[in-house]
């Protein structure tokens, strides 16, 4: 890896680009792994739902 060539063979020595790249190709791997869960997410959004709701209804009877 010392004398990696970059796409228009620019020298780069730490070899970056081809991290990047193996970077770029686990990238929809972790993506997908990572959406899979949706309970929680539907979760959150009932919860703040919920929250917004109790907090509409407390300013309404205080306002009565």
């Amino acid at each position: 890896m010392a004398n990696t060539q970059g796409p228009q063979g620019n020298y780069d020595p730490a070899g970056s680009t081809q991290m990047f790249r193996a970077f770029v190709d686990e990238a929809p791997q972790g993506r997908q792994t990572a959406a899979a869960p949706a309970g929680p997410r539907i979760g959150l959004i009932v919860g703040v739902v919920a929250a917004v709701v109790i907090v509409a209804a407390v300013a309404w009877l205080a306002l009565m």
